[in-house]
């Protein structure tokens, strides 16, 4: 069974291959992963800190993570999952132990839950509405971030070669 992290390093090596269907930022340094964790009051966890450092934010056959990053325009503000975590915090109450890594598509959100480390540092994957009620109300979709997007992505690569 592949861990979290390298399943994340096999996801790198799928947008590195991939680079006519994916496109992805420059990464992340030490100093802005550092302020991204302080800002939102929680760690990332290795599997996800890693294709931050790798790619700061990236797309693969349609299927798009936040990531962090800044623009030119934006300044030092960070993007990405730091932004629409904060908000969601603000603007929908989500609870303030989650972390959004991309958006469900149906106005759900993706998220990281960092109330449930297991041994492996990982938080496992959810999604969380606006108005959820409790955890358990709240779908589960993997157990680690790097097994979730990997796995997410080579369907989505798969897909998108079979169709032409």
């Amino acid at each position: 069974m592949t861990n979290a992290v390298e399943a994340s390093e096999r996801l790198i090596e799928l947008v590195r291959g991939n680079d006519d269907i994916a496109n992805h930022a420059d990464g992340c340094d030490a100093r802005t992963l550092i302020s991204a964790e302080s800002d939102l009051g929680a760690a990332f966890p290795p599997s996800y800190r890693r294709l931050i450092e790798e790619f700061g934010t990236w797309d693969i056959a349609g299927e798009e993570f936040l990531g962090v990053y800044q623009t030119p325009a934006m300044g030092r503000r960070l993007l990405g999952s730091v932004t629409e975590t904060l908000d969601a915090r603000s603007r929908y109450g989500m609870p303030s132990d989650l972390i959004v890594v991309m958006f469900d598509g149906m106005g759900g959100l993706v998220v990281l839950d960092s109330s449930q480390v297991d041994q492996e540092g990982e938080y496992p994957v959810l999604v969380w509405s606006p108005g959820a009620a409790d955890r358990q109300s709240m779908e589960r979709l993997a157990g680690d971030f790097g097994s979730f997007a990997f796995a997410l992505c080579r369907r989505a690569v798969a897909r998108r070669r079979a169709s032409g």
